[in-house]
């Protein structure tokens, strides 16, 4: 038997994780995607007239079992892959494709929800289930339900191509992060690096059988090389091989596949009678449309773009008067942006990082939830995982009761792609009277202990694991009573706001009170330290700001207009970020070839959505700081009106009834310190 298939026995039932053999997917796959195809014929024979229960509700009831092993494979996949699991992948990929299709397009069952949707206005419906009826039905109408038989044929072929490139991206992505060593065998080029990142470069060559010390371009190893390193040199060894990411020529290049995308994207929108593919995806956020993500972003850039220019002058002339260096480059910046930091705010990361211990902060972050929210995390070792980083928690509410399972990957390995992130096993649902409960994970890739230190955070990274359980309480307080508008599944410009209001915690003394404590000592943060925090926050900030709107706008420039004439990739990013230029370019560097998030990660057009959630979080964390961070009453209405609400009703909808109001922008211009905080 395919475990896969099987009803689980585990705790909570979990993904036995212990059971799954590789060549178990494809089989399990093949067998669900039958196993939903017949629950979507049962709905198109049935012999009743349509209604909301019988065509609505039983479609989103569709393909349980397949949506398990999908998520347990795709998961996998992203934090744990290897060569085989790339194989089946590339096999499963086109076949979910096609089934979604061949959902999307049946005219039958477009048929029987058009009937229902024609008479919405004569329905009695929750806001939940008017909610899942506009969507299905526009899914549908958005997919090409409209379209000719021979205009679906294109789509679906479309869809297909698409599915595999972007594989294919992050696929080589990965393998190009996995290739690149740095290998260091004189100590006299270790100079400025903290002892720290020095062990943590010895244990990793120990770990390849290699002398000497090995940086690599994951993320604990290469920020705090391009941080801290002396080596001017090596430097900008580390952010050629990490900016030339897919743009080198070889096999691993991704130049033809981004451009394949953005012009079977523009194809797919043109065939749905949109103008332009970010028109299509706008349709369902809450900026609407590409001139309001140009206006909003353009607008940004005006305002801190002045902030952005007064940071370079203050770090050039901080450059040339510690080392004599007359031209700063890119792989200088945050080199002296540290050292600058450090003479200003008497802070740095190496400071900071003895009073974060990893495991302190966890617990950090189940404390700082359970004052807000009334969540208790505990450790179940009976709870399977699918490697030995990881660690499975039970959580319960504040009445005791079982709320979700959450598991949490925290350290880098070569099957692991870059970065953080939140995923889910098992979304939340409501049915025949069952609360099933959400299966949660995040997954990071902070330094591992060493055989002489714990793994011990930079502030930064605090900030990266208090954002993504943001997204975890988002998914594990859900309370929906349908899986597609459960959790996360919200407009992608509002799935940021629990995440980053979470990071404003982090600055908060009553907040670091709880877990920010010395490793070796137990001392608790010293208030001047937590002072030095908050007076440093901003520092850099203009620069920051022009950095994340350059990326939405090359977001913007690869998916808002007609691409079919681009024919060289970089060339078109040279141009494309002229305006946002704050250091000269360095030759074979590509920042769209890497950049996972909107070619493999789901943020195409979708980018300016973390400047966007950042108005959302910083006029939602006003009201904290007005009542208390910790003020339970504040805390429960953004639970109750945000948290646990996911998709069922519009946003803004959801945000104004916590808030009170619209966003303001002016929130986040403040505390950027781009306008005055008396403005």
């Amino acid at each position: 038997m395919n475990p896969l298939l099987e009803s689980f026995t585990t705790p909570f039932e979990t993904i036995p994780f212990e059971k799954i053999q590789e060549d178990h997917f494809l089989p399990a796959i093949t067998e669900a995607l039958q196993m939903a195809r017949k629950e979507v014929e049962a709905i198109k024979a049935h012999d009743q007239d349509p209604t909301f229960e019988n065509t609505l509700e039983a479609l989103e009831k569709t393909g349980e079992r397949l949506s398990i092993v999908r998520h347990a494979f795709f998961n996998l996949n992203s934090a744990d892959t290897n060569e085989e699991l790339q194989k089946i992948a590339r096999e499963i990929s086109p076949l979910l494709t096609e089934y979604a299709n061949d959902i999307l397009l049946d005219r039958v069952l477009f048929q029987r929800i058009k009937t229902v949707y024609d008479q919405k206005d004569q329905l009695v419906l929750s806001a939940e289930q008017a909610t899942l009826l506009d969507n299905t039905y526009r899914s549908f109408i958005q997919n090409g339900a409209l379209l000719e038989e021979e205009a679906q044929e294109k789509l679906r072929n479309i869809d297909k191509e698409k599915a595999e490139l972007g594989l294919r991206f992050g696929e080589n992505v990965l393998a190009e992060n996995n290739a690149f060593r740095l290998v260091i065998e004189s100590e006299d080029d270790l100079g400025g690096l903290p002892e720290t990142i020095q062990a943590a470069a010895k244990q990793k060559a120990q770990e390849l059988g290699i002398s000497g010390w090995v940086f690599t371009l994951e993320y604990p190893s290469f920020i705090p090389f391009m941080t801290y390193a002396d080596n001017r040199t090596l430097r900008e060894e580390m952010y050629q091989a990490f900016m030339s990411r897919g743009a080198k020529g070889d096999e691993r290049d991704n130049q033809e596949i981004v451009l394949k995308l953005v012009k079977l994207r523009h194809e797919r929108a043109r065939l749905l009678g949109y103008e332009s593919h970010a028109q299509f995806v706008l349709q369902e956020r809450m900026a609407e449309s590409p001139e309001k993500v140009m206006k909003f972003l353009e607008d940004l850039k005006t305002r801190a773009l002045p902030a952005a220019k007064k940071d370079m002058e203050e770090l050039q002339k901080f450059a040339e008067t510690q080392d004599g260096l007359q031209e700063m480059r890119s792989w200088d910046h945050a080199y002296y942006a540290e050292k600058l930091k450090k003479q200003k705010f008497s802070i740095d990361d190496e400071l900071l990082k003895p009073y974060f211990r990893l495991e302190s902060t966890l617990d950090g972050v189940f404390e700082v939830s359970k004052r807000l929210y009334g969540l208790d995390f505990s450790l179940n070792e009976e709870i399977p995982v699918y490697h030995p980083d990881v660690q499975a928690y039970e959580v319960k509410d504040e009445m005791g009761e079982h709320l979700a399972v959450f598991y949490v990957d925290l350290f880098p390995r070569p099957g692991k792609r870059s970065g953080a992130w939140m995923t889910l096993f098992r979304e939340q649902s409501k049915t025949e009277g069952r609360d099933r409960r959400p299966h949660i994970s995040i997954v990071c890739n902070f330094t591992r202990p060493t055989a002489e230190l714990p793994s011990l955070l930079t502030f930064r990274e605090v900030q990266t694991l208090f954002h993504e359980f943001g997204h975890a309480l988002h998914g594990m307080l859900a309370q929906g009573k349908y899986s597609s508008l459960s959790g996360t599944n919200v407009y992608w410009d509002f799935v940021e706001l629990p995440s980053q209001i979470m990071e404003n915690w982090t600055y908060e003394k009553e907040a670091l009170d709880i877990f920010a404590r010395h490793f070796e000592t137990q001392e608790s943060i010293p208030l001047h330290l937590i002072q030095k925090i908050k007076e440093s926050s901003n520092f850099m900030e203009g620069y920051q700001t022009i950095r994340q709107i350059s990326f939405g706008l090359l977001d913007m420039a690869w998916h808002s207009g007609d691409p079919t004439a681009i024919e060289n990739v970089i060339e078109f990013e040279v141009n494309t970020m002229v305006s946002t230029q704050l250091y000269p370019r360095m030759e074979g560097t590509c920042m769209s070839t890497g950049f996972s998030h909107i070619f493999n990660g789901g943020y195409s057009s979708g980018y300016y959505s973390y400047k966007w959630a950042e108005v959302l979080d910083a006029d939602a964390f006003e009201l904290f700081l007005e009542k208390g961070i910790f003020h339970a009453e504040t805390a429960h209405s953004f639970r109750d009106n945000i948290l646990s609400k996911g998709g069922s009703e519009h946003p803004m909808v959801l945000y104004k009834r916590f808030r009170g109001q619209e966003p303001q922008v002016e929130a986040l211009l403040k505390r950027s310190g781009l306008i005055s905080a008396e403005a």
